[in-house]
């Protein structure tokens, strides 16, 4: 089957994407406005994208009423935010974070979360989440009406103490992080079902298959 996202409407892009790009890890992202309100929300098309400088991508939606969702209003006007990663046991607190509520409500305070200060930035973060990133703003693309990618410097890294196996070596414990992400529709994915799979070496490679 073919599909021309050049003629068919945005749910069906939106879907064709959702259904076939998966797992998606989930940026639980917190931000804050001029003000100083707090905003939270999860979005799932988002990743890292390097390590020199550590850098991560996040790609936000916009609202077919209200234009710029509060994530892209708020990292426009400051240029930070915070990315908190989700386990399983607090998906039904993201869950609740998603509502579709009216701009200057603070997400968090309806989810019934507690926060810790960032270090280097204003935002917050989710104290229960064990991964969190703080971020600054290195650009911004508008790819759509409202519609906008994020690429953000991770100037920190926090991480649950009790899923470090080695600070010095940098040896996390990533089964007991216990993270989920994204799949079709209202799907999520658990992360323990796994396998291994080496990298092959050219060296080794080029001896097992002469010519």
């Amino acid at each position: 089957m073919y599909w021309d996202l050049e003629q068919v409407s945005e749910p069906i892009a939106y879907k064709l994407l959702a259904a076939t790009v998966m797992p998606r890890p989930i940026a639980w992202v917190v931000t804050q406005d001029a003000a100083g309100r707090t905003n939270a929300a999860p979005y799932s098309f988002f990743n890292v994208m390097g390590s020199a400088p550590p850098t991560v991508v996040l790609g936000l939606m916009g609202d077919a009423t209200r234009g710029f969702k509060d994530t892209a209003s708020n990292i426009m006007a400051t240029g930070e935010f915070v990315v908190n990663l989700v386990p399983e046991r607090l998906v039904q607190a993201m869950n609740i974070t998603a509502v579709d509520a009216p701009a200057g409500v603070d997400e968090l305070a309806l989810a019934g979360l507690e926060t810790l200060p960032s270090l280097h930035i204003k935002p917050p973060r989710i104290a229960a989440s064990p991964v969190a990133f703080e971020c600054t703003m290195l650009s911004s693309v508008v790819t759509g009406p409202h519609q906008s990618i994020m690429i953000g410097r991770v100037r920190a890294v926090h991480i649950d103490d009790a899923c470090v196996l080695n600070a010095e070596r940098a040896h996390i414990d990533t089964p007991a992080l216990d993270l989920v992400a994204r799949s079709y529709g209202s799907t999520y994915v658990r992360s323990h079902d796994t396998f291994e799979l080496d990298r092959p070496k050219w060296a080794d490679w080029s001896k097992s298959h002469p010519g």
